[in-house]
């Protein structure tokens, strides 16, 4: 039998496993970080990896507590004896500390080795959560033996029944030859290897006992980022990885805050702006980023991944979004999440159109929602093709709000024949180029958008009937792109000018 940490846990598995044998059921879009049994390097790092019952700590140790953190034993877990205001302290250990006696001056993110009455035999690994002074029954130069580098809100939410299930040195850079990703089934597995399978990032201000307001809209946009469950890795750097495709998406600054490892924040100018950011090292705060969480497990997978892998990762909060729910679903789903309802109608058949609050954060602090439908029948389904207009789809589901919610809308300009125009807002100085144009005959119900070759760029276009001419936006084939096409044709028919029309994106 051989020994395998898979996410922090430790199981027994025969000589000879595969990586399937342990990770059952696996995204095959997601790589896992493979770890492979740490170097002579890497167990003299100062650098260490707690895994506790509320998350991931990582914390860095000093010259005299390195030596003391690599030899601490913790059995099956190493278990909260009591926490306040000021600190939290795991333990009793047995160490062989000299306390002084007096109190010393604690920093925020100091790990303190001390006693319970002055007896050794009853240490305690300490966590300091703000600046004071106390007497710990540490030695005489205060007993400081590491310092907190990533985890900090984990530390403030630590509570009775937490407890530090394993000390792992963090894997160095000089590591990295030894470990990679890979989303390879195969992989025959070793003695004393670590899999990770996927990354936690906790939303800023959420907590089970506490929900802070100060960043609902910039969490809204990493919760909208990372609801399909992957992280894309579009760049990485020696500092961070991004995912870049809500990238061109404007953000709000709301939260300044150092840049720590683990640190997850959003850009807010320039050309990247809206990606999100994963900082695997330490990197002082900017006015160009706003924090939205923290990795609270799986950071080693975000320090391995390289640009184009992707890796699933699971984010607490998980985003609470009613609009473009049937009413029925949406009063299934708040009460699932123990959120209660108001309507503005009672037919359970209506769709969803705005929800207020409209962000996650401020729904769950809230406690409640108001909704606004619509008829059923006011309500036009589409299917958009991204594969073979990707660009013009993404134009068009960020101007109408479909980038926001399964629903959105656009105003009907006019329609004459068998053509219907609409005339969506876009933001100054989008560009369409000529993408997906028809070749032979646009098929009846063809959705399309004009592009930049024709002076009624950016109009969008509906056909009920089929034309080997000219497009659904009434131009001719060189100055179309085709986007999509309408589910509901008969809908639009009972359109009337200046009418807001709402739309559904069914997906393939």
């Amino acid at each position: 039998m051989i020994t395998i940490h898979l996410d922090g846990t430790r199981l027994e598995t025969e000589a000879g496993s595969r990586l399937r044998d342990i990770v059952k059921d696996r995204d095959p879009a997601c790589c896992v970080a493979v770890i492979r049994p740490a170097t002579k390097e890497s167990e003299e790092t100062d650098s260490f990896l707690l895994n506790t019952s509320s998350g991931e700590v990582g914390i860095e140790a000093t010259a005299q507590g390195t030596a003391f953190i690599n030899s601490l034993e913790i059995g099956d877990a190493l278990p909260l004896h009591w926490s306040d205001r000021y600190a939290a302290a795991f333990g009793p250990f047995s160490s062989d500390i000299s306390p002084d006696r007096k109190p010393h001056l604690y920093d925020r993110g100091d790990v303190v080795l001390g006693c319970g009455g002055y007896d050794p035999k009853k240490s305690y690994l300490i966590f300091c959560k703000m600046r004071h002074y106390a007497d710990f029954g540490a030695s005489s130069d205060g007993g400081v033996v590491a310092r907190v580098v990533s985890g900090r809100g984990i530390v403030d939410r630590w509570s009775t029944g937490d407890a530090i299930s394993a000390i792992n040195p963090v894997m160095s850079w000089a590591d990295v030859s030894r470990s990679f990703t890979t989303n390879d089934d195969d992989l025959v597995l070793e003695d004393g290897m670590e899999i990770i399978t996927y990354a936690q990032i906790g939303a800023l201000g959420y907590s089970p006992d506490h929900i802070g307001t100060e960043a609902t809209d910039s969490v809204e946009h990493l919760l909208l980022a990372m609801q399909d469950g992957h992280f894309v890795v579009g760049r990485d750097t020696s500092t961070h990885i991004r995912d870049e495709r809500l990238g061109r998406t404007d953000v709000p600054f709301e939260v300044s805050t150092h840049r720590h490892e683990g640190a997850v924040t959003l850009r807010t100018r320039g050309n990247s702006r809206g990606s999100v950011y994963i900082y695997t090292a330490d990197v002082p705060r900017t006015p160009a980023h706003t924090t939205v969480g923290q990795v609270t497990h799986g950071i080693p997978l975000a320090r391995l991944a390289k640009e184009g892998d992707v890796f699933c990762v699971k984010v607490e909060p998980r985003r609470f979004d009613l609009v473009g729910m049937s009413l029925g679903d949406a009063l299934e789903a708040a009460a699932v999440r123990g959120i209660g309802v108001k309507s503005d109608a009672d037919d359970e058949l209506n769709i969803v159109v705005l929800q207020e609050p409209a962000t996650t954060l401020e729904s769950l602090s809230n406690g409640s929602v108001s909704l606004t439908t619509i008829a059923l029948e006011k309500v036009i389904d589409i299917m958009l093709d991204a594969e073979s207009a990707p660009a013009s789809c993404d134009i068009f589901r960020r101007s109408t709000g479909l980038h926001l919610h399964s629903v959105g809308s656009m105003p009907f300009f006019f329609n004459f024949e068998e053509v219907y125009l609409f005339k969506p807002t876009m933001k100054k100085g989008t560009q369409i180029i000529p993408e997906n144009i028809p070749r032979t005959v646009v098929p009846a119900g063809s959705l399309a958008i004009t592009n930049d070759s024709r002076k009624g760029s950016g109009m969008v276009g509906v056909r009920l009937t089929e034309n080997s001419e000219f497009g659904p936006t009434s131009e001719p084939f060189e100055g179309t792109n085709l986007i999509g096409r309408v589910l509901d044709q008969e809908k639009v028919r009972h359109l009337k000018e200046k009418e807001i029309v709402y739309i559904r994106e069914v997906k393939p």
